[in-house]
């Protein structure tokens, strides 16, 4: 799985993107994932299977899916700021 997560910067949800490759890797499956800010995840999006958007973008999530042809989602706050890595496995699930 190819997951593209941006946020305003891409630095935020840098420390989510370690949480999550340690997540995948503690239930055993492959995860290649990116994380970038807004203004650069159109260079990036066609390498990756879904784009999830940090809560502090999430204004941006009808604008983001108009632009690609991928699975889009916005992470919740709660979860993004826990660092809830089942719950946002469960979203990629669900919007893939």
């Amino acid at each position: 799985m190819k997951v593209l997560l941006i946020c305003a910067a891409g630095m935020s949800t840098s420390i989510l993107m370690k949480k999550m490759e340690q997540y995948a890797s503690d239930q055993g499956f492959e995860l290649a994932i990116k994380a970038v800010g807004l203004m650069e995840y159109q260079d990036y999006v066609n390498d990756y299977d879904v784009v999830l958007l940090g809560p502090q973008v999430s204004y941006k999530l009808d604008s983001v899916k108009s632009t690609v042809s991928k699975p889009v989602a916005s992470i919740p706050a709660m979860e993004y700021a826990i660092g809830d890595c089942k719950k946002i496995f469960q979203l990629i699930e669900e919007i893939s």
